[in-house]
């Protein structure tokens, strides 16, 4: 998968974007780490770094202001698609979304957008289930205290990285 694209799929609005500026920092079987600046310019967010667990169904990223401190951790529940012809990998946000703030502080959004998308037939059933399953299981990794394992590989890549800009 070298020189791959990375889209970010959205049904809510419905649209498809290539992710043309983001860096990949490295990518394995398993998980393909990025670096960011924001698409449009924002108050609350500027640059991140975002993690992208293939096996897992979730997109982990770590939001920071412009002065580079830390605003929060965004969890997305997405699905993955290889497209091999293009070389790309299509990352559909499958609507659910956690954020974990720095005082440990845990918020669940966009369950009403589930809804929403069931209401409206813009994806099956068995979508919203797969959803609700990888929620729960982000919940429960966040819950019993583990999610360190998903934020270590993000915290490596932007310790090295800020350390060298320093």
């Amino acid at each position: 998968m070298n020189d791959l694209k990375i889209y970010r799929k959205r049904m809510i609005p419905d649209e498809c974007i290539l992710l043309k500026d983001d860096i990949i920092l490295d990518q394995t079987d398993d998980r393909i780490i990025t670096k960011w600046n924001t698409l449009k310019p924002r108050r609350d967010f500027h640059h991140g770094y975002s993690c992208y667990y293939l096996k897992s169904g979730y997109k982990v990223s770590k939001f920071y202001r412009e002065d580079n401190t830390l605003l929060y951790w965004y969890c997305d529940i997405v699905d993955y698609t290889y497209q091999e012809a293009e070389n790309a990998l299509v990352v559909t946000d499958l609507l659910a979304d956690v954020i974990v703030y720095p005082d440990g502080y845990i918020k669940v959004l966009d369950l009403n957008e589930l809804a929403i998308a069931l209401e409206k037939n813009l994806c099956e059933v068995q979508v919203i289930t797969q959803a609700l399953r990888k929620l729960d299981s982000l919940l429960n990794l966040i819950y019993d205290d583990k999610f360190d394992t998903l934020s270590a590989d993000i915290d490596a890549f932007s310790m090295n990285l800020m350390e060298k800009d320093t």
